[in-house]
């Protein structure tokens, strides 16, 4: 087994102080808060037309097929 000699140990001990006391300096500064999500309407409008559209095309195709097709089914 090997003999860890006191120098050693005491080197160890001084960097491990070292750096105890100088990690703390050395952190950054923190980011800045980003700025509230701010909403003028043209989201919700957007979003209620995109839903419209697909309300149309869902009629559309299931309401279509009923008067083009040969056969009647219904």
């Amino acid at each position: 087994m090997a003999v860890i000699r006191p120098l050693s140990v005491a080197m160890a001990v001084m960097l491990a102080v070292l750096l105890s006391i100088v990690s703390p300096c050395v952190e950054a500064q923190s980011f800045a808060p980003a700025p509230a999500p701010t909403s003028d309407g043209t989201s919700i409008d957007q979003g209620v037309a995109y839903a419209l559209m697909i309300v149309a095309l869902l009629l559309t195709y299931l309401i279509h097929p009923l008067d083009a097709f040969p056969y009647g089914l219904f």
